[in-house]
């Protein structure tokens, strides 16, 4: 039975109640000894308490999208065939354009908000890595018009411990978006969420560690390549951003900085920027790991500055301060948008992240909308009127931006 399914819930109220009214019903009736007599209504007590936490685990977990499956929440769950040392750019020297083509078979995905999903089992042949792609089409990419247009990618990433399928589920990610993709207010953006949790019982990071795993190339090499060959979805950079939450949004943030090459804009909520800001983190293993895979020491050691666009939110102490270190540092052509919540917004959960998903989608609509037509599902491009107001959205709220010297 599913960890997740609606059988599994459904069991476990019945057996709460069968639970509060056991000993409503057999506690005065309870016979024998005293000892034995003890005995039963202790296990009255047990039974009880344990379908309580067993059912009020599950509404958490499923309302948060922390495990997907029972090896999950065992830790017996491990998708990671080998861990060659790949490099610093995380190839292992392979010439990817070079790479046969990735032909996958795609099933339609189960579980809440996953209507429309398509879910594929993907083996890295970069990475090594073996685990689940949940991919969804925006309503534009079925019509007739635009049966030769490229559309743009979000990659989605959770937290941890997280499931790929939160931002469909929890977020309500589509749900939220596709009215105002149909409307033209957001770009049709191609949503992809590739499994983060690749190892039991531990944070990978998203780094690449010899020997352990190669996080950093399954998402940033294996998960795009796929898309990109098996659907019309633009081409690396310009085409591709990565978005996430919590440890989510660590990796998203670090996997920008470090590879402009293959992400122009990467939306961060609720991160934080050196690794040790997840205690399961194994990118916090060691001082070389830890500064490897810091998006502040990334940035600020590069020679060169990226072309890519970041989007930092946070609350004070969870988030915020990673942004303004961030923006302290960037110079053009990088750009960095930092947005200060409250703390009576919801604290680090979904209640926070949730109602940012179309403000964040704006975001990402302007930035990698430049000098490019913009659609909407029936024909009519986004009006300048909608574009103003998606500007005046972003303002709203104490931001700053960073890179082209200005603030706001």
């Amino acid at each position: 039975m599913s960890l997740t399914g609606t059988p599994f819930l459904y069991t476990l109220i019945v057996l709460f109640a069968v639970a509060l009214a056991v000993p409503l019903i057999l506690w005065s009736r309870v016979r024998g000894p005293k000892a034995l007599r003890a005995v039963a209504r202790m296990l009255m007590l047990l039974f009880a308490q344990g379908t309580a936490v067993a059912l009020v685990f599950v509404m958490v977990n499923n309302a948060n999208g922390l495990y997907d499956n029972w090896a999950d929440l065992l830790g017996t769950g491990n998708h990671v065939q080998q861990a060659a040392d790949l490099g610093a750019d995380g190839t292992g020297g392979i010439a990817l354009k070079r790479l046969p083509k990735v032909r996958q078979n795609f099933t339609w995905a189960s579980g809440p908000g996953m209507h429309g999903v398509r879910e594929t089992q993907l083996k890295g042949r970069v990475s090594g890595v073996n685990a689940e792609v949940y991919v969804w089409l925006p309503p534009q990419y079925n019509e007739p018009r635009y049966r030769h247009h490229k559309f743009p990618v979000v990659e989605l990433l959770p937290g941890y411990p997280g499931s790929a399928k939160a931002w469909f589920g929890s977020m309500k990610g589509t749900r939220q978006l596709e009215p105002l993709m149909r409307d033209g207010q957001v770009a049709p953006f191609i949503l992809v969420a590739p499994r983060t949790n690749l190892l039991a019982g531990v944070d990978t990071g998203c780094a690449n560690i010899p020997g352990t795993v190669n996080a950093d190339s399954w998402l940033s090499i294996d998960v795009p390549k796929m898309v990109m060959d098996n659907f019309r979805a633009e081409p690396a950079p310009k085409g591709w951003a990565v978005a996430g939450y919590s440890a989510g949004a660590h990796c998203a943030v670090k996997l920008a900085v470090a590879h402009p090459d293959r992400y122009r804009a990467a939306v961060g909520m609720s991160g934080y920027n050196d690794p040790i800001g997840e205690r399961n983190s194994l990118a916090a293993q060691n001082p070389t790991l830890r500064a490897e895979n810091n998006p502040y020491l990334l940035l600020r050691n590069k020679r060169t500055a990226p072309p890519i666009a970041l989007y930092i939110s946070g609350e004070s102490g969870d988030g915020y301060q990673a942004g303004v270190a961030l923006e302290s540092i960037a110079k053009a052509p990088t750009t960095v948008h930092v947005v200060f919540l409250p703390r009576s917004a919801g604290g680090h959960t979904m209640a926070l992240w949730r109602p940012q998903v179309p403000t964040v989608f704006r975001w990402l609509t302007l930035e990698m909308g430049k000098n490019r037509p913009k659609i909407r599902s029936g024909s009519t491009p986004l009006a300048p009127s909608t574009a103003g107001s998606t500007h005046a959205a972003l303002a709203s709220g104490t931001s700053s931006r960073a890179g082209a010297g200005r603030r706001r």
